[in-house]
């Protein structure tokens, strides 16, 4: 797999304890699952939808847990991880930016979570406040929770997770002590739909529900949040997250039968979230309050701590990789990330201000949901791409991640359209600005391989389409040497093809290959490193050759794949006339190969400093017109040419020639409907053509004429006239169509 690498190095962090399955995955994600929202609101939640509405509630969580669970183990399994749970296993698939603006957001989700379960424990603690004492203040003490337990989990992550273990015994037994007391208790039928009322109010709809329930499932990936404590994640977390679903499915389609079919409640009281009354259990379970409290309490204590532990980590993972201050990445003695662990603990502190546990959970609803999202599409990705390296010892088909994938994005806009928008656009906004910052990681990511799997799909599907002139367009492969001092050639050859062509630079060496080896290689990177700092959408090439015109036309042959080759050919104006000769003996062997071809001459770096007037001189569409109209107006798509105006220019001998040709041109620049004006020069007496088109053109900015082919031999003596000929000519294209459809281009 292209996210296969090793761990974030940990430099100067010291040796610290790792952890199992049991006490490092499963113990935190299921005493996550089984916490705050099971006690408090799960009363709430069958009231308000019905037990058939809560079951469906429950399922479509549940199974969006499962699939995302799956996902995230079959990455897991094959990739060495570091810290930072989720955001590593994104990082590392999609690459640093991205992974950047999902773990941000993942952080900031997990710190969150400790103020929704502080707050949640506030509210359980509330029965205990006394009546003379006034108003309860939930505020306060769920802020002073967040503190306690900042405090703790900054000191070491074995206590807290040790802590877990007596825990989940307590919880264990508070679902005892419920089934017992429904058991023992009245019972009657249940209310299957959502009632009308609850509580003398509507009932909240069933995606409003859905939202304040879904932290509950959130927790399956409280021990991947644990990653860099694992002592064998890739082992750890399938195991003990999907054994952590399993138990979290099985209490969740049990818990809502017992609350629907007890009689030791109302309705109206099974929907009441009032802090200062006694939560809901204590009046249904065996021994009141006795074995629900101490559960409840323990539960919604290890979600905190299981979240005080997560978030930092997560903060301390962005903080190693460059995507947040240094300062988060320290550690301490112990390994804990302290000063991570305190940002994050002032973080859930501020977020008490959002008022209550209802409001806390909608928000991390939405956050949660786009980090599974990512999870999702990350696994559907590596298995569609089909990367040599992506062999994970768990494998899940792409499909069905794909299904998780767009099950968490459909549920999130039913919960919230805003605030997806807002989450969605959060995470954009930071994806642009960390692709600003060009970060560079050290690792491989997904991208490569899934741009290689559409652009061979894309191939094939090209190679089955038939050609055809109407959708011909310039894929250019343009030599020219020392770019760097004739950039003009590069742009002017790059606006021919409207970054919808492919553009190739090759620069030819000539020399022996086993000599210019290293050479080539440095000249490639230079000649790279150019067109990206000039902004031009283009491949750069060298070719070695130890004689120039075999080594051009083998890298014409040899260039490009499948039906995408080079169907155009461009020279820069060479230096010597020599060369020039040999160029145009080169062009005689495009024309039997079917390839168009043009030579730039001469091209100022920037590209002509005007960019107003272009003249096309035409001598008919069979005699490379109708490529040189055709690449006159792909150049005046471009955006520097776009106020320019075309002229189509012709000579005859002859006023009547003049009408006719006048007539003719009307009718072609109609019929092509290319903007165009036309000018028919009748030829003086006395007068060359060179000379008419001297006086005519010598004002233009770039001027397109049509190349013949000489003669073999003729070769040196059509170049001098050519250097003669051009001499008092502005950038001049000339132009030589031996393309299969030529003659056909302007349809």
């Amino acid at each position: 797999m292209s996210g296969a690498t090793s761990p974030i190095p940990d430099a100067g962090r010291p040796a610290q304890r790792k952890f199992g399955t049991f006490l490092g995955v499963f113990t935190p994600s299921v005493l996550t699952i089984l916490g705050v929202i099971m006690y408090l609101r799960f009363g709430w939640v069958v009231a308000n939808a019905g037990l058939g509405g809560a079951l469906a509630i429950v399922t479509i969580c549940m199974a969006i847990a499962l699939v995302t669970a799956l996902s995230a183990s079959a990455v897991a399994t094959n990739m060495a991880l570091g810290t930072g749970g989720e955001y590593y296993l994104i990082s590392r698939s999609l690459g640093i930016t991205i992974g950047g603006a999902i773990g941000i957001p993942l952080a900031l989700c997990r710190i969150l979570s400790v103020t929704l379960y502080c707050f949640g424990l506030a509210e359980a603690m509330g029965m205990l406040w006394p009546a003379e004492w006034g108003a309860y203040p939930l505020s306060w003490i769920a802020g002073g929770l967040i503190a306690v337990i900042t405090l703790i989990s900054g000191k070491s992550a074995a206590a807290s997770l040790k802590l877990q273990v007596p825990l989940m015994v307590l919880v264990g037994l508070s679902l005892l002590a419920l089934a017992a007391g429904v058991a023992t208790g009245s019972l009657h039928g249940p209310r299957w739909l959502a009632p009308q009322q609850v509580g003398g109010a509507a009932p909240a709809g069933f995606w409003a529900v859905l939202a304040v329930f879904f932290p509950a499932v959130t927790g399956f990936a409280a021990g991947i949040g644990m990653s860099g404590d694992l002592e064998d994640p890739q082992r750890s977390i399938p195991r003990g997250t999907l054994l952590a679903v399993a138990v979290g499915a099985a209490v969740y389609l049990s818990v809502p039968f017992l609350l629907a079919v007890t009689g030791r409640v109302t309705p109206g009281r099974l929907a009441g979230i009032d802090p200062a009354d006694p939560p809901v259990w204590t009046r249904i379970a065996l021994l009141g309050g006795w074995l629900v409290l101490p559960g409840m309490w323990a539960a919604i204590l290890s979600s905190a701590f299981g979240s005080t532990l997560a978030g930092p980590r997560v903060m301390q993972a962005l903080s190693q990789d460059g995507l947040a201050p240094k300062l988060l990445g320290r550690s301490s003695a112990t390994g804990q990330p302290t000063v991570a662990t305190w940002v994050a603990g002032a973080i859930a502190l501020a977020a008490v201000a959002l008022g209550d546990l209802n409001a806390v959970a909608k928000l991390v609803t939405i956050f949660f949901l786009t980090l599974y999202m990512s999870i999702n599409f990350v696994a559907a990705i590596e298995s569609l791409v089909g990367d040599p390296s992506y062999r994970p010892t768990l494998r899940v088909h792409w499909s069905i991640s794909l299904l998780g994938a767009a099950g968490n994005l459909v549920v999130m806009f039913l919960i919230s359209p805003g605030a997806g928008a807002v989450a969605i656009a959060l995470q954009l906004g930071l994806f642009l600005l960390l692709r600003r910052r060009d970060l560079k990681a050290g690792w491989g990511d997904v991208w490569a391989g899934l741009w290689g799997t559409v652009a061979r799909f894309c191939l094939h599907k090209l190679r089955r389409q038939r050609q055809d002139p109407r959708s011909w367009r310039p894929n250019t492969l343009l030599f020219a040497d020392r770019i760097e001092q004739r950039a003009g050639i590069v742009r002017l050859a790059a606006s021919f093809n409207q970054n919808h062509g492919v553009l190739t630079v090759c620069d030819v060496l000539v020399g022996r290959p086993d000599d210019e080896v290293a050479a080539a290689a440095e000249r490639e990177n230079a000649v790279n490193g150019f067109l990206r700092r000039e902004g031009i959408l283009a491949f750069g090439e060298v070719t070695i050759t130890e004689r120039f015109v075999p080594g051009v036309l083998d890298a014409v042959q040899a260039n490009g794949i499948g039906p995408l080759r080079p169907n155009t050919i461009v020279f820069g104006w060479p230096p010597r006339v020599e060369r020039l000769a040999e160029t145009l003996a080169v062009l005689r062997t495009l024309g039997r190969l079917g390839k168009a071809s043009m030579i730039l001459r001469p091209v100022p770096p920037g590209g002509p400093e005007r960019c107003e007037r272009i003249d096309v001189w035409w001598r008919g569409r069979q005699n490379n017109g109708d490529l040189m109209l055709l690449l006159a107006h792909l150049l005046r798509l471009s955006p520097r040419w776009r106020r320019s105006r075309i002229t189509v220019r012709s000579i005859v001998t002859s006023q009547a020639g003049r009408s006719d040709m006048d007539r003719s041109l009307a009718a072609l620049i109609e019929s092509v409907r290319i903007k165009a004006d036309r000018d028919v020069i009748v030829k003086p007496p006395g007068k060359s053509v060179l000379e008419i088109m001297h006086e005519t053109s010598g004002a233009a900015d770039v001027a397109f004429l049509g190349l013949m082919i000489p003669e073999p031999g003729e070769e040196g003596a059509y170049a001098r006239r050519l250097t003669e000929m051009l001499a008092g000519l502005p950038t001049t294209v000339l132009v030589r169509n031996d393309g299969p459809f030529r003659g056909q281009l302007l349809a």
